[in-house]
């Protein structure tokens, strides 16, 4: 059976899924929405180009639809698919509203039809590594984590929600419930026309003492690490490393991934691995922990951690 797709934003990260769909058996890209004329020609002929993406959410012929927009409409866009009986993947964040998370996770619920968030990193085979390694060493001792690069400066997104959205989500899925308390540290801000120069350090305190210090920017070299703590080892994922997952001794705290042991991982590259998850979800109406209740889960973290901010 061929699973048909429709995607709602042909932007930057939109163009990704148009490449990593093209590459998949047994899932067609069927329809597109896209404001951009030259869209057509990326799609392809097999698939029908919509100026007014109600068109797609709406279609009868679909089995789910992709949001790939800015965050400020993804609540519209994935209400109206569901309603109309679509299941939803939709790029992280969820939304940057808590009352919207929630309506989605409302809409979801009355349609009884899955909501996958796309946070990219939970889907990465290293990582899902290290969250079972993590399970298998007991309780964790802490997290640190950073994560960057030069960029995207965004006038709508800024790096709390763009950057800090899949840190959360990490720590989220490794410790579970939510944090207990929240600190933020603001150490660089630069307004640019396209979007702010920023740099932010989060202190995420959960049950049982357990810390996570997140640092986000978008004016560093490119980074990705992810540091969980255990009695027994430290465990490193390094996105950007050639062990991209690595075992290291107890007490160091920021570790080369050099200088530990390779564990071993199987997988797609995220994105594909996120598309497939979405098709399992088609099938059989689980999203585990990828869906609606992990994404308004990450929405009020950052929501907390906003407020924070305006407060300071």
């Amino acid at each position: 059976m061929t699973l048909r797709l429709g995607l709602i934003g042909i932007g930057r990260w939109g163009r990704n899924y148009v490449t990593t769909l093209r590459q998949m058996p047994g899932i067609v890209l069927a329809r597109a929405a896209s404001s951009n004329p030259a869209s057509a020609e990326l799609v392809g002929p097999g698939c029908v180009l919509h100026r007014d993406w109600r068109e797609v959410a709406r279609a009868t012929d679909l089995d789910g639809v992709i949001i790939a927009t800015p965050p400020r409409l993804h609540a519209e866009m994935a209400i109206a698919a569901l309603e109309a009986g679509k299941a939803v993947l939709v790029e992280k964040p969820l939304t940057m509203d808590v009352a919207e998370a929630e309506s989605i996770r409302a809409a979801a619920r009355r349609a009884d039809r899955p909501v996958l968030v796309e946070h990219t990193q939970l889907f990465n085979p290293p990582f899902r590594a290290l969250v079972e390694a993590s399970r298998a060493l007991g309780p964790v001792r802490s997290i640190r984590s950073e994560a960057g690069g030069q960029g995207p400066y965004r006038n709508d997104v800024p790096v709390l929600w763009d950057w800090g959205a899949h840190d959360v989500a990490m720590c989220l899925t490794v410790l579970g419930g939510e944090p207990d308390s929240i600190a933020v540290c603001r150490s660089r801000f630069e307004p640019r026309p396209d979007g702010a120069m920023e740099s932010l350090g989060l202190s995420l305190r959960f049950q049982g003492g357990v810390v996570a210090e997140l640092r986000l920017s978008n004016c560093v070299d490119k980074c990705r690490r992810f540091v969980v703590e255990h009695d027994q080892a430290v465990l490193l994922f390094d996105d950007w490393a050639e062990a991209k997952l690595t075992r290291h001794s107890p007490g160091v705290a920021w570790p080369e991934a050099g200088d530990g042991t390779p564990l071993p991982w199987i997988g797609e590259r995220p994105l594909t691995e996120a598309i497939q998850r979405f098709a399992t979800a088609l099938a059989t109406g689980d999203t585990e922990s990828e869906g609606v209740d992990l994404g308004c889960k990450v929405v009020r973290v950052l929501a907390r951690c906003q407020q924070v901010l305006v407060e300071a």
